[in-house]
């Protein structure tokens, strides 16, 4: 493995990476907000085994195709956009429609669970960022091979991204509580969340990076 230094400069930049607010921990915060906590973590779970995709893609060298083939990244990115319009659009019309907000149920959270898994998985950025990241503290010779270090920074990577989501989910979580006290508030807050999630995919779709 990389040298305790490596390992050092590795973890700050991967701490200072995770915390800095970015889609992943808006897009759990306002799946808390719109569904609940339950359907927040599992949201976050989502995000982390689709994160693991891109990890062994990275590894393994297949996330290099979006750099080789800018056609690919770029329908990957609409698709993995638009699949986050449409999440969005859904809350919003049951929340403009004046629909009933029924308690959280198993269905709902795997629902939120499932979604997660499509969205991380068809984010491009996230495969690029990884391809971009890891490489730098993996070591020839190190004891490792190299695809096998990338797996381990990868896995280690991804953990403290998801412990970001967690953490912006406890938060989000919070104001859920109180919103669940009011019919009104519950719908608001289910617009809100679906609105949060078409700005995201209209940001995506239209990065240029």
């Amino acid at each position: 493995m990389p040298s305790a230094e490596v390992l050092w400069t590795f973890f700050l930049a991967a701490a200072v990476f995770a915390y800095m607010p970015g889609p992943a921990m808006i897009y759990a915060a306002a799946q808390t907000i719109a569904r609940g906590r339950r359907a927040g973590l599992l949201a976050a779970l989502g995000i982390h085994i689709g994160g693991y995709v891109h990890v062994v893609a990275a590894a393994s060298g297949l996330s290099a195709l979006f750099r080789l083939v800018p056609e690919a990244y770029l329908a990957v990115k609409l698709a993995g956009a638009a699949y986050l319009m449409v999440i969005g659009g859904l809350m919003v019309r049951q929340a403009l429609r004046g629909e009933a907000v029924a308690a959280p149920t198993p269905r709902s959270g795997r629902r939120a669970f499932i979604d997660s898994v499509l969205v991380e998985v068809l984010n491009p950025k996230t495969a690029i960022f990884f391809l971009a990241f890891l490489p730098q503290f993996a070591v020839p010779g190190a004891g490792l091979p190299i695809w096998a270090q990338m797996l381990v920074l990868g896995t280690i990577v991804n953990l403290m991204f998801s412990s970001a989501d967690i953490v912006s989910v406890g938060f989000a979580g919070a104001v859920s509580r109180r919103l669940a006290r009011s019919a009104t508030l519950q719908r608001l807050a289910r617009a809100v969340g679906g609105t949060v999630l078409i700005g995201l995919g209209g940001r995506l779709a239209l990065d240029r990076s």
